[in-house]
């Protein structure tokens, strides 16, 4: 097996790992805490992009490696701009 494929499929393994735990503790998070919760996630996403972007630098990647980089830019950037919309709404809640 090549170290390419080595590489993604730890990525890989990674991703499902990180999308398992994630999932297990939001569902525990208390509503009241979801605006920071938000404000942190609106900040991995944006680090999520800047890290897509610079596998996109890296001149000898496998087509398989930069699907995987297309595919967290775009749900890095999707997370980014829900969140920041969810942000915005749920501290509207809280004007006067």
């Amino acid at each position: 097996m090549s170290k390419d494929v080595q590489s993604v499929i730890i990525m890989a393994l990674v991703l499902a790992a990180s999308a398992g735990i994630g999932t297990a503790l939001i569902l525990k998070v208390p509503q009241r805490l979801h605006t920071p919760l938000m404000s942190m996630t609106n900040a991995l996403s944006a680090v999520t992009i800047l890290g897509a972007l610079l596998l996109f630098t890296e001149p000898s990647l496998s087509p398989l490696a930069l699907a995987f980089g297309a595919v967290a830019l775009i749900a890095a950037g999707f997370n980014l701009v829900g969140g920041f919309a969810i942000t915005a709404r749920m501290l509207r809640m809280f004007k006067r």
